[in-house]
C-alpha cells in the first residue's frame, strides 16, 4: 500500500514537472519566433553605415570592431583613441566573435547578434516564471512569463538593439531567482557559484552589482534567525563576485591607469545629465560620439584625462547649481518611472513616441505598485528583494540621466510585480462582482 502511494505521489510530481517544463518550452518558443518576426524586419537599419555604423551598438559595436580587427579592446569612437573602460567587457567580446565569423558590420552578423539576443531575452522566461512562483504563486508565474513573451519593451530592445540589454537581463534574473533560494543552500560550493555568476552578470553590466550585498544581507538575516551558518558561505560567494571581476579591473588599471572594476564612464555620464541644459535628460552634444568638439577633446587628452575633466567639471556644476541638480534628479526619477520628461513643442518633435510610452509606462508603474502592496501584505520576506531593487537600482540613473533602455536589466522584475497588481485587481473584482445585494425585506400590513 505504502509502494503504491510513493509510486503514485512520483507520478504525479513527474507529470507535473513535464507539465511546466512543456509550458515553458512553449512560451519560450513563442517569445523567440515573436523576437525573430522582428529582427526580419529591423535588421537592415541596423547595418545603415550613417554615422559611422552607430546603429550597430555605437560604443560597443566601435570597440567590437576594433576587437576583431585585432586592435584589442580600445576605441570606443571611431576614430583610433587607445584602449577603453567606456563599457563593460562582456558584450563587446560577443559582438566581435561574431565579427569575426560573419564580417565586420554586415547583414549577416546583425542577423546572428539580434537573433542571439533575442534568445536571451526569450530565455529569461524561465527565471522570471521560477522567481515569481517562489515569491507569488503558479498564476502569477504563467502570467509573468506569459506577459514577458508579448512586453514591447522586452520584444525591441532585444530585436532591434544591439547592446547589452537582453543578456544582462537574463544573468540578472537568474541571479536574482537564485539570490531568493540562497538561504537554503547549505554546501559552499553553491553560494561559490551565485557569486561567480554574479560576476559575469556585473562584467556584463555593472549597473547590477548594487544588489549584490543586498541579496546576502537579506539571506543572512534569515539565516541568523534559524542559527545557521552564514560567515563562511557569504564570505565564499563574495570572493566569487570578486574573482571574476579582479582580472578586468588589474587589466583596466594597467591600460588607462584607473582603478575601475568595470567601466569608468560615470563622470561623463553624469556631466552630460548636469550641465545645465534641461532639454534633454541626456544632452548629445555633451558626448564625443555625437559633438566633433567634444571628439577632439577626447582624442587630444585621452580617457583617463578626458573623463579626469568631466568629472570635475559636474562637481563644480552641482555644487554651484543645488538646486537644479535636485530639480533635475527629480525629473529624471518621475522619468524613470513614467516616461515624462516635457510637453514642449520642441522636445515632442524630438521625441515623438513619448507620449504613448508615458501612458504606458504610468499604466506599468501603478500595477507594479498594486502588485508590490499584494506581495508585501502576503510575504514580507519575499516581498523584500524586489522593493529594495525598485529603489536602489535607480539611483544611479537618477544623478545621471534616465532612458527605458536603463530600466531593461530590472525589467523582468517588474513585470513579476505588474503580474501580481493585474490579477491583484482582477480577483478583487471578481470578488465584488460575487457578492449579490441583500434581498429586500417584506413590510406586511
Amino acid at each position: 500500500m505504502e509502494n503504491a502511494i510513493f509510486s503514485e505521489t512520483t507520478f504525479v510530481r513527474s507529470f507535473r514537472q513535464r507539465s511546466t517544463s512543456t509550458q515553458l518550452s512553449i512560451i519560450v518558443l513563442t517569445a523567440l519566433v515573436i523576437r525573430l518576426i522582428l529582427v526580419a524586419f529591423v535588421f537592415r537599419q541596423t547595418v545603415d553605415p550613417t554615422d559611422h555604423f552607430d546603429e550597430f551598438g555605437w560604443e560597443m559595436g566601435w570597440v567590437a570592431r576594433s576587437i576583431a580587427q585585432g586592435h584589442g579592446f580600445s576605441s570606443p569612437f571611431w576614430p583610433a583613441t587607445g584602449p577603453t573602460a567606456l563599457v563593460p567587457p562582456i558584450f563587446p567580446y560577443f559582438v566581435a566573435a561574431i565579427f569575426r565569423v560573419f564580417g565586420v558590420y554586415t547583414a549577416a552578423s546583425a542577423i546572428v547578434i539580434l537573433s542571439i539576443n533575442s534568445l536571451f531575452s526569450a530565455l529569461t522566461c524561465i527565471p522570471l516564471y521560477f522567481s515569481t512562483r517562489y515569491a507569488l504563486d503558479e498564476r502569477t508565474a504563467v502570467f509573468a512569463a506569459w506577459a514577458w513573451v508579448f512586453y514591447p519593451f522586452a520584444i525591441y530592445f532585444s530585436a532591434a538593439r544591439v547592446w547589452d540589454y537582453a543578456l544582462t537581463g537574463l544573468l540578472f534574473t537568474t541571479c536574482f531567482c537564485l539570490a531568493q533560494r540562497l538561504h537554503r543552500w547549505r554546501r559552499i560550493l553553491g553560494w561559490l557559484g551565485f557569486g561567480l555568476l554574479y560576476g559575469i552578470a556585473g562584467l556584463s553590466n555593472p549597473s547590477v552589482l548594487s544588489m549584490f550585498p543586498v541579496f546576502l544581507i537579506l539571506t543572512v538575516i534569515v539565516l541568523q534567525r534559524r542559527k545557521e551558518k552564514w560567515l563562511a558561505h557569504s564570505l565564499v560567494a563574495a570572493l566569487g563576485v570578486i574573482a571574476v571581476l579582479t582580472p578586468w579591473t588589474v587589466r583596466n588599471y594597467r591600460a588607462l591607469h584607473l582603478i575601475t572594476p568595470v567601466r569608468d564612464n560615470f563622470w561623463l555620464e553624469c556631466w552630460a545629465g548636469n550641465d545645465g541644459s534641461t532639454f534633454e535628460s541626456n544632452d548629445r552634444w555633451a558626448h564625443p560620439a555625437s559633438n566633433p568638439a567634444e571628439m577632439h577633446r577626447f582624442e587630444s587628452l585621452g580617457e583617463a584625462r578626458y573623463l579626469a575633466e568631466k568629472h570635475t567639471l559636474a562637481v563644480n556644476f552641482i555644487r554651484q547649481h543645488p538646486d537644479l541638480f535636485l530639480k533635475n534628479s527629480l525629473r529624471r526619477a518621475l522619468c524613470f518611472w513614467t516616461a515624462y520628461w516635457s510637453f514642449s513643442r520642441a522636445y515632442l518633435a524630438d521625441q515623438p513616441t513619448q507620449i504613448p510610452d508615458m501612458f504606458f509606462s504610468i499604466a506599468l508603474t501603478c500595477f507594479m505598485l498594486v502588485g508590490a502592496r499584494r506581495l508585501w501584505r502576503e510575504d514580507r520576506t519575499a516581498a523584500l528583494p524586489y522593493i529594495i531593487l525598485m529603489a536602489l537600482f535607480p539611483l544611479t540613473y537618477f544623478f545621471t540621466h534616465a532612458s527605458p533602455d536603463y530600466r531593461q536589466p530590472i525589467e523582468p522584475e517588474i513585470i513579476a510585480l505588474v503580474s501580481a497588481g493585474v490579477l491583484s485587481l482582477k480577483s478583487a473584482r471578481s470578488a465584488k462582482k460575487s457578492v449579490k445585494p441583500p434581498l429586500p425585506s417584506t413590510v406586511s400590513d
